[in-house]
């Protein structure tokens, strides 16, 4: 199989995604929209923390192309925009495929291993490593 490299989309976009999701309060503040709008206090009311802070929180989203805010009144209500969460799944998607055969590979050697032991069940944490000097070495 040759390899094609993760699927093209823009570095600085896909920076800002990842930057925004790096925080845990930013990520439970998404969780949040995905049910519904809601304001900026009604995102901060979860955390001891100030309107002022909730709201560069929701900055950083907005500048991530996460979250939509819309000013009504004295109301700042804020929107998931999911489209940039689209496009940072494409990105990792890609890469779902190693993980997949290495959990593909995990499998075969679980099974073995059973069948190697009358069928009794077989765990990870029985399974000892190769020494380095056994394992396979990949092109790089």
């Amino acid at each position: 199989m040759r390899w094609a490299g993760p699927p093209a989309g823009e570095p600085a976009v896909l920076d800002e995604v990842f930057r925004a999701l790096s925080d845990g309060t930013r990520r439970d503040m998404l969780r949040r929209l995905a049910v519904g709008e809601r304001t900026i206090g009604e995102l901060a009311q979860p955390y001891d923390m100030s309107f002022e802070a909730a709201s560069k929180h929701v900055r950083v989203l907005e500048r991530a192309g996460l979250v939509r805010r819309n000013v009504r009144g004295r109301h700042h209500y804020c929107q998931l925009d999911a489209t940039r969460l689209a496009e940072a799944d494409r990105w990792l998607s890609f890469y779902q495929q190693f993980w997949t055969q290495r959990f593909a590979a995990l499998d075969r050697v679980l099974a073995a291993k059973a069948h190697q032991s009358g069928g009794r069940k077989v765990s990870v944490a029985g399974l000892k490593p190769r020494p380095t000097s056994q394992r396979r070495r990949g092109k790089r």
